[in-house]
């Protein structure tokens, strides 16, 4: 691994840094940024997430897509952590929380926008860090998309009847436009860049090893570009929220303790499951990370829509946006170091007649 990816940590922790003290020193200038947004989207952050996931749309090949059902196991984690797991603990661990353990410390009254700030993030799966967090950890570019696109279909359908079940709120209203907006920004336009690079990259190729070959050169190339969206996405999403983070230190600790239990917990359950599965690493991986990340832009504009700008719920999402990317960097150092742990290929899953008589 290049010297300036294994202390990727490092550069975030100091991105995060460099994006409070911009905050402080430029506020109009962040001011002005955080403005140019639609839905909840910030198309500064958007460009910079195109930077992120352009690399791996470019590895995306579609004449393997269509034999990702033969690898079924990945898929089966991801929907089972994302939609059966993942937004019920959210809930509990809110009410333990913010209804228990941390009462004394907070507004009373206050626990339920808590709760349903948690509830918010826990039932939109991420749609575009998942790209990066796959790409560094050497993940399946075509499995990644597919599982990604599965999970936004799902969530149409989905995330209004789930959140408003675990809110006892019936007339959710899904902020169409931040859906859709991010979906196209983030996964269409990339992924189209991505398919016509890769066109132009094997029209000469004479073989499919060659053409692999022409596409690895060329990622390998653009990837520095994708680090350093991170870090770019990194210093923004802190400096939006400086001033959040210094007046109210407290506030951001005590929501962002269950959000680390959260986060730590789903990747453990989704990650033991492909280990016992045996998913090969390059599915494990990403499958885990999706269980483990949220859609913030959904949740933030849900939040806001339901409870305002200023409430304690979108209070909560938002630091769910801060929380996360030092998370998954240290889940993806986890996951490298783990690689040896899963096999190569998929274990086929055996059909009743194939299996060995006693």
């Amino acid at each position: 691994m290049p010297v300036f990816e294994r202390y990727l940590s490092v550069w975030v922790a100091l991105a995060i840094l460099a994006g409070l003290g911009l905050g402080q020193i430029a506020p109009g200038l962040v001011a002005f940024l955080a403005a140019l947004e639609y839905g909840s989207v910030n198309f500064v952050v958007a460009v910079l997430i195109w930077f992120m996931v352009y690399p791996m749309m470019v590895g995306v090949d579609f004449t393997s897509l269509a034999r990702v059902h033969e690898r079924p196991k990945g898929l089966i984690i991801t929907l089972a952590v994302n939609w059966l797991i993942k937004p019920f603990t959210m809930a509990a661990l809110g009410v333990l929380f913010f209804e228990h353990l941390f009462a004394p410390f907070i507004e009373p009254g206050t626990a339920g926008q808590y709760i349903a700030g948690m509830i918010l993030l826990g039932a939109a799966p991420c749609t575009a860090m998942v790209f990066v967090w796959s790409q560094l950890t050497r993940g399946d570019p075509n499995y990644t998309l597919v599982q990604v696109s599965l999970n936004d279909v799902i969530m149409v359908f989905a995330y209004a009847p789930i959140v408003a079940l675990l809110l006892g709120v019936t007339d959710i209203a899904v902020p169409w436009e931040t859906l859709v907006l991010s979906v196209v920004l983030y996964v269409v336009v990339p992924l189209g860049a991505g398919v016509l690079t890769r066109l132009w990259l094997t029209r000469g190729a004479r073989a499919p090893a060659q053409a692999e070959a022409a596409v690895g050169v060329f990622t390998a190339r653009v990837k520095p570009f994708s680090v350093l969206g991170l870090l770019a996405t990194v210093v923004l999403l802190f400096g939006f929220q400086g001033d959040v983070i210094l007046d109210r230190p407290l506030i951001i600790v005590i929501i962002a303790i269950p959000l680390l239990i959260q986060s730590y917990g789903m990747f453990a359950v989704a990650y033991w499951a492909a280990k016992a599965w045996r998913v090969p690493h390059k599915v494990a991986a990403p499958c885990a990370m999706i269980g483990t990340s949220n859609f913030f832009e959904l949740a933030v504009a849900v939040a806001i829509g339901l409870f305002g700008l200023n409430s304690i719920a979108a209070l909560v999402t938002v630091v769910g946006v801060l929380v996360e990317v030092p998370v998954m960097l240290s889940l993806v150092w986890f996951a490298n170091r783990t690689r040896h742990w899963f096999p190569r290929d998929e274990t086929p899953i055996r059909a009743p007649k194939d299996r060995p008589r006693p």
